[in-house]
């Protein structure tokens, strides 16, 4: 598409008159901004509702990794994958938690949603050519093709609209806004021993400084952001109506649709969706309520954007929807450290990959004891945060480091190569110690507890097998080493003098509850009726998986397949002549 950059404005405003839509999409997180696009790409007048002053939500937070198998991608990486092979994954990971049709219309239609997608749209990705699913020992897993890059974008395409995209987390980006993917993070780090990396990390550069001169952050985006500019570019370019600060505040069935309440500006106006209503407000992770009925105070920190506060879930629940009550796990882990910022907020660090499966680095609980598998993925390591939390005091855990780790792969907030790290000890972020006892003691925990574990992880390097754990076992743990590391990328000792702790506490990083539904993405009563014309994607919608986590990306993937099928399902049924009145008279 060619659209012109000054054709965007910041915000969109119907006329007066304008009240009438095919599809009213509430929420412009990654799956509500997919749905609002694959209606337009229909032919359907689309009117996308935000409440917050951003579009993007936590995709925008997010790597912007999508999880979808059989993609037409798949092949441009040589991955050897095939549905009934995705199928095997999933049944064996999601288990007792698994909704058959749902994942039959996920593996049936991620492919198509990706297809059309990249077919008639600016939205556009990549196979990553290594990114193994998280359970890479159970059968069905693969290595690579069904973890999705969305391309970087440039953000000036956007015009003023550019700045409706919700900004990176801080911590994630570099020198006052630049971001960086994981192919900058290798260039950047290796910048001054190859000449292919020192060019490429000087454009990145040069680039970054003409940016900052006329625009408040870089405006090459990567990751999340680059898959909601992508979205966003499309969508405008399709004259989609976006409005933010648009709060949503009741949904009323009609005889055809429903009427949509909603406040913009201080004046409340009532919109028509004639075709139907999808709920994609990212899912419950800042509800008060719904926090303490499904997590207690367990977890007190979420990375989640401001806006998932439950809002769809309330909506449908007016309606005769409800949430679902099984799963593995309520919400999706990651460990997280925290740092009060300047301006007085607070800055929540998942710790994905980058630390703590790196040599040199050990996860120990309050009495200094090493509990689980460092290498686990960050949902299963949240999870046996919580777990092992009832036997023995493990929140916060304490993430150990030596010097040389510390330089080498950085430490949470911490970055690669930090030499004055008094800001980060002053606050308290980390504690620092010249011997291990000696930091054992300023955590407040047993000297020798803590010495005997770096002894275990030192003795379990010689060979490479961590006997007591099985740290760096699959496929899935090497690949978040060190590849210069032998004979187990993940195990070395700590030797180093200072040594370093910061403390992990489990972090929710999206709703696996959510709204029941169809495998329609159709919202379903009490009864496991679908209400007509009601639909919820993304973290609104109960997840395909489960509560478990298999894979990179898999909240993005479901969400935009289900955007995709949602959409799909209310042309075909508003078609065959199905309305709300039928609905309410089955009642």
């Amino acid at each position: 598409m060619t659209s012109s950059p000054a054709a965007f404005a910041p915000t969109d405003s119907a006329r007066a008159d304008d009240d009438r839509f095919d599809l009213i999409v509430i929420g412009a997180g990654g799956g509500g901004m997919a749905a609002a696009l694959f209606g337009a790409i229909r032919g359907c007048r689309v009117l996308l509702l935000e409440a917050t002053e951003y579009v993007g939500g936590t995709t925008a937070f997010s790597g912007g990794t999508t999880w979808i198998p059989n993609t037409h991608l798949a092949a441009t990486v040589g991955a050897d994958d095939s549905v009934e092979r995705a199928r095997a994954y999933l049944t064996a990971v999601i288990g007792p938690y698994l909704n058959a049709p749902l994942l039959e219309a996920f593996l049936r239609n991620g492919p198509k949603a990706i297809e059309r997608l990249e077919r008639s749209s600016d939205v556009k990705f990549r196979a990553f050519a290594m990114h193994p699913d998280y359970e890479s020992d159970v059968e069905g897993a693969v290595v690579r093709g069904r973890a999705l890059e969305p391309l970087p974008f440039d953000g000036r395409l956007l015009g003023a609209a550019f700045s409706l995209i919700r900004p990176p987390i801080p911590e994630f980006t570099v020198l006052g806004g630049m971001m960086i993917d994981r192919q900058d993070i290798g260039h950047l780090m290796n910048m001054k021993r190859s000449w292919a990396s020192f060019r490429y990390s000087t454009a990145l550069l040069v680039r970054h400084v003409r940016d900052r001169i006329s625009n408040p952050r870089g405006t090459r985006l990567v990751m999340g952001n680059a898959l909601v500019a992508r979205l966003l570019y499309s969508l405008r370019a399709r004259d989609v109506a976006v409005w933010t600060n648009a709060r949503v505040s009741t949904i009323r069935r009609a005889t055809t649709g429903f009427d949509v309440t909603v406040t913009r500006d201080g004046r409340p106006r009532t919109l028509r969706a004639s075709r139907g209503v999808i709920l994609a407000t990212g899912g419950f992770n800042r509800n008060e309520k719904l926090r303490r009925e499904r997590l207690g105070d367990i977890a007190p920190y979420s990375p989640t954007a401001p806006g998932t506060t439950g809002g769809g879930i309330e909506l449908a629940a007016e309606l005769g929807g409800r949430m679902g009550d099984d799963g593995f796990e309520p919400v999706l882990w990651a460990p997280v450290s925290v740092r009060k910022r300047a301006d007085g907020t607070m800055a929540v660090f998942p710790h994905f990959i980058m630390d703590r499966g790196k040599p040199g680095t050990m996860v120990v609980d309050q009495q200094g004891r090493r509990f689980m598998n460092e290498t686990l993925s960050y949902h299963r390591f949240g999870h046996a945060m919580r777990v092992a939390h009832a036997n023995a005091p493990s929140i916060p855990a304490y993430l150990v480091a030596d010097h040389q780790a510390l330089q080498k792969y950085g430490l949470g907030m911490i970055r690669p190569g930090t030499r004055d790290l008094s800001a980060f000890v002053a606050d308290g972020y980390v504690v620092g110690g010249n011997t291990l006892a000696e930091l054992a003691t300023k955590l407040g925990i047993a000297p020798d507890a803590l010495v005997q574990s770096a002894g275990e992880i030192e003795r379990y390097s010689a060979d490479g097998v961590d006997r007591a754990f099985g740290r760096g076992s699959t496929i899935y743990q090497r690949n978040i080493g060190d590849p210069a590391v032998t004979p187990n990328p993940t195990l070395g000792p700590l030797r180093h003098s200072p040594f370093y702790a910061l403390r992990l506490f489990p972090g929710d990083i999206g709703a696996s509850s959510g709204l029941v539904t169809d495998a329609n993405a159709n919202v379903v009563d009490a009864a496991n009726r679908p209400i007509p014309g009601l639909y919820a994607v993304g973290n609104d919608m109960h997840s395909v998986m489960g509560g478990t986590y298999p894979g990179p990306g898999i909240t993005i993937g479901p969400a935009i397949t289900f955007a995709y099928v949602g959409v799909e399902h209310a042309l075909a049924a508003s078609a065959s002549g199905i309305t709300n009145a039928e609905h309410v008279a089955a009642r």
